[in-house]
């Protein structure tokens, strides 16, 4: 988590806490590199850091996690790492956002419809990424809930970015130069799937609880607090369902008013 005071972070990865200047990042590991204290201060460890951070994000999440009641998911999901690894490189970002989606019988989910070519991923075996295309202009991550044949699925609504913030902001075409800079990374469906690179092309259908995939969720050991649940925005069918989980008082989830609830 991160919390901001003035232009000081304190950063936790897992049960690591760092006390950051988000001004000031290392451009060839894309971490938050700390100008005071903790293990990220001294430039002749990050290599290392990076790499303990590589052994923390191993703990993918297994499919029968995503066996479940979208609502119930949705829930255990915040505070979980959602990882894209190429070669060397990876980023790594908190969950801190979703929104569930509960298949043929919620008129606001795509499934509604029945299953076409576009949703089949919600209706197949559960923690596959759907990945659809909107507004003519930006992608949305989900991933499959429940048995195979039940459709379900959960909407990636916003991320606290973690690892790979250089190359996050490489892939929205942004500079990062102050707080502001660095929650629009990921806050917001659109940006956290420009940030990590998904397209439907590349990740429509990707196995999300595979370690050889290079998209993933892990388990980091990370607590949440409070959990807050409110209705789903940005819709107009079944709009008033409380669906809408995000933790409590985290900076990054979408809408200015929501972060300062704790």
């Amino acid at each position: 988590m991160v919390r901001l005071s003035g232009q000081r972070l304190s950063l936790t990865i897992g049960k690591t806490r760092f006390r950051v200047l988000y001004r000031k990042f290392n451009p060839r590991t894309g971490l938050l590199e700390s100008a005071l204290t903790g293990a990220l201060a001294m430039a002749s460890r990050e290599k290392r850091d990076l790499t303990k951070l590589t052994q923390t994000f191993r703990t993918v999440l297994p499919r029968d996690f995503y066996d479940r009641d979208p609502r119930h998911v949705s829930h255990d999901l915040l505070g979980k790492v959602l990882v894209r690894r190429e070669g060397k490189k990876m980023l790594a970002a908190r969950i801190v956002e979703v929104e569930a989606y509960l298949g043929e019988d919620d008129p606001a989910a795509h499934a509604a419809s029945g299953r076409t070519a576009r949703n089949a991923v919600l209706f197949g075996p559960p923690g596959y990424a759907y990945v659809y295309f909107i507004y003519g202009n930006h992608y949305c991550l989900n991933v499959s809930c429940l048995p195979d044949g039940i459709a379900g699925g959960i909407l990636f609504r916003a991320l606290e970015p973690l690892v790979g913030i250089e190359e996050m902001a490489r892939c929205r075409g942004i500079s990062v130069n102050d707080a502001g800079d660095l929650r629009k990374l990921t806050s917001g469906p659109g940006r956290l799937a420009e940030a990590f690179g998904i397209t439907r092309e590349r990740d429509n259908g990707k196995d999300l609880t595979s370690t050889r995939s290079d998209l993933f969720i892990a388990d980091d050991g990370y607590t949440v607090r409070r959990i807050l649940t409110t209705p789903r925005i940005g819709i107009t069918k079944a709009a008033a369902l409380p669906l809408r989980y995000l933790i409590a008082g985290n900076k990054f989830v979408s809408g200015a008013r929501m972060r300062n609830v704790v």
